[in-house]
């Protein structure tokens, strides 16, 4: 078996009792071929493959000549990740391994990679990888994170009508507002609450007044921009924040909002129910820097639409 190297291809000595010498290259070689890695050289100029271990040669075959990217990666040219850049200081001369992981585009494993810029025996530079498998740990690892997001997804967000929930509204309303502060645009904030609500449960059931949020999420998610922030905040509470608008913007759609409603029943069972809000509008001021002031501007507005009879759009700027 051909090793590519020079000094891994030295043939055993017979010695007088007529055992071979193990010599130092063959137990190098043997070693390296017993390793659950690939381990590869390749020249750091020409990338051609000099050496592959046996782990590596049952995956991807013979190397006979050809470049790393080649047989690794089934490439035509050079790997736009290749890091043979990182293995070498500004003078040439090798540095500190790199270590790194990557999921191989041809086999689609994940890999640890040890790669290092070392001096072959004709005194040329060369690339030597260390790549362990590391795919089950890394898919683990995956999981785990996605399970998390998911777990925080569901942390921000109203289980009956799939916008925002309080949590959400603030945290994400606080980094819109620094970023309206930062910009110099402007913002505003839409809140509205839910007409006689109380009345539909009570002569319905709840089952009925779920029904009616549910439809009010499909409205607004529906109906806001992506860069806006719906939320649910409260039983039959529902806040907007709009980025790059202002208190005509905000109210016209808030008034387009409520025409929705009214044009919209919502039917459960044999019953058809019409919603109506109360909404308050404001806008942020100059010299405001947190999101409190102005939902309670907003908060006020709302409670103005109340007091006048509900079903209108105030606004305090």
């Amino acid at each position: 078996m051909n090793s590519g190297i020079p000094f891994l291809n030295i043939p055993a000595t017979p010695d007088g009792a007529g055992v071979s010498e193990v010599t130092p290259a063959e137990g190098l070689r043997a070693v390296l071929d017993n390793l659950d890695a690939l381990v590869y050289v390749s020249d750091f100029e020409t990338h051609e493959l000099l050496y592959m271990n046996a782990y590596g040669r049952r995956i991807w075959g013979s190397i006979d000549g050809k470049k790393c990217w080649e047989v690794l990666q089934n490439n035509a040219s050079p790997c736009d990740f290749c890091t043979n850049h990182l293995l070498i200081d500004s003078e040439g001369s090798p540095s500190a391994p790199h270590i790194w992981e990557f999921q191989n585009r041809l086999d689609k494993r994940w890999y640890q990679c040890r790669d290092q810029a070392i001096p072959w025996l004709d005194g040329r530079l060369v690339r030597l990888e260390i790549a362990t498998d590391i795919t089950e740990r890394k898919e683990m690892e995956l999981a785990l994170k996605e399970a998390h997001e998911k777990a925080r997804a569901a942390a921000l967000q109203d289980d009956l009508t799939g916008l925002h929930n309080r949590r959400a509204f603030f945290e994400l309303g606080n980094q819109l507002l620094k970023q309206s502060r930062r910009n110099g645009s402007p913002l505003a904030i839409i809140m509205f609450d839910l007409d006689h609500f109380k009345q539909i449960n009570d002569n319905h059931g709840h089952e009925a007044g779920d029904e009616v949020l549910r439809h009010i999420g499909r409205v607004l998610e529906t109906n806001v921009r992506e860069a806006d922030i719906a939320a649910r905040i409260g039983g039959e509470e529902f806040a907007i924040l709009l980025a790059d608008a202002d208190a005509i913007q905000a109210s016209e759609m808030a008034e387009r909002l409520l025409s929705l409603m009214r044009k919209t029943p919502v039917r459960y069972q044999d019953v058809c129910i019409r919603p109506t809000a109360s909404f308050g509008i404001s806008a942020l001021r100059p010299e405001e820097i947190n999101l409190e002031n102005l939902l309670a501007r907003a908060d006020n507005a709302m409670y103005e639409s109340k007091a006048l009879g509900r079903g209108r759009v105030r606004t305090k700027p």
